[in-house]
């Protein structure tokens, strides 16, 4: 007769401090996440943006401003399914409003969910972008997530439903020059985004 399987243990975020600094550590209901630093083609994709949006919305320099827009932030949410526990999560990139948050908090996290978050997907983290982060970004109410994908130099857009579920994606390619939400005030040429 064979041994019951051994229940595996939930992780914690001192599993997490542990990770190597020159690791992407995340921990999502439970379980360590831990991934390489962002290859060069997501690195150039994720830093791209960020020009892109820095300027108008963040510095308000042929745009409307308004927003903090900031790299990698670590984001803690409480764990429903296990109280006093949380989820921290790192997008590759988080705004928010300045009406929502008016100034940087004095921590090291956040714990306001961003308006807007952007995952730059790769092999060894789209799985995790996709089907563990997307469903808690949309529980805290995270209203527009987008997936940038520079392999196949695709730009995903969702926003949040009234319900809390993300709304079917819009998906734009190439070198297409679009107005996204919430950042629609600008036209972005999506070929910055894509190594050469």
């Amino acid at each position: 007769m064979g041994e019951p399987a051994e229940k595996q243990r939930r992780a914690t975020y001192a599993d997490l401090e542990a990770v190597p600094p020159n690791k992407v550590a995340e921990l999502v209901r439970g379980t360590l996440h831990v991934f390489p630093r962002p290859a060069p083609r997501h690195a150039w994709a994720s830093s791209g943006l960020g020009a892109e949006l820095i300027g108008p919305f963040q510095r308000g320099r042929g745009g409307p401003g308004g927003w903090i827009i900031l790299d990698e932030p670590e984001l803690r949410f409480p764990d429903p399914d296990a109280p006093g526990e949380i989820d921290a999560l790192v997008p590759d990139l988080a705004g928010w409003r300045r009406e929502r948050m008016p100034a940087l908090p004095d921590t090291a996290y956040f714990e306001l969910a961003p308006d807007w978050i952007c995952e730059v997907l790769s092999r060894s983290t789209e799985d995790v972008d996709r089907d563990e982060k997307m469903p808690i970004y949309a529980r805290q109410g995270v209203r527009h997530a987008w997936l940038v994908d520079p392999i196949a130099r695709t730009l995903e857009v969702y926003v949040l439903g009234g319900d809390r579920c993300w709304g079917p994606a819009v998906v734009h390619r190439d070198a297409a020059c679009v107005r996204v939400a919430p950042f629609d005030a600008i036209e972005l040429d999506l070929s910055v985004l894509w190594a050469k």
